[in-house]
């Protein structure tokens, strides 16, 4: 498995932006398909966005798509999330995830979690 951390969370005004990060440690980050997921208090985990190891595919949640895109660096063994004109019900914890195979926006098919990082947007 590989350990993630995420860092770039933080409390912004509606409209604003935040660029998450996550860390991967291991020599095989490469090979991985990543994802982020988020968490909102009372609700379920939900899916926001993935990306294939080599960056050819993704995918976003609906709600996000044109705000939020999903990148990596291979050579840097991190994968990004730039949040753009957010909204007060993106606030949620933002977890990072790495999956072995494409499994789109289930979140079982991700092996590894980071332990989050908190985002506010206030309105």
């Amino acid at each position: 498995q590989v350990q993630l951390v995420e860092s770039g969370g933080g409390l912004v005004q509606a409209g604003g932006s935040l660029r998450l990060s996550c860390a991967a440690s291991g020599r095989t980050f490469r090979s991985y398909v990543m994802g982020w997921f988020r968490q909102a208090p009372g609700k379920e985990r939900e899916f926001v966005a993935a990306l294939s190891w080599n960056g050819d595919t993704t995918s976003y949640t609906d709600s996000v798509k044109g705000r939020f895109t999903i990148s990596r660096d291979n050579a840097k063994s991190t994968v990004y999330l730039q949040m753009n004109s957010l909204k007060p019900e993106d606030t949620a914890v933002y977890y990072c995830a790495a999956s072995v195979s494409w499994s789109g926006s289930d979140p079982m098919g991700f092996g590894s979690w980071g332990q989050g990082t908190q985002v506010t947007v206030s309105s």
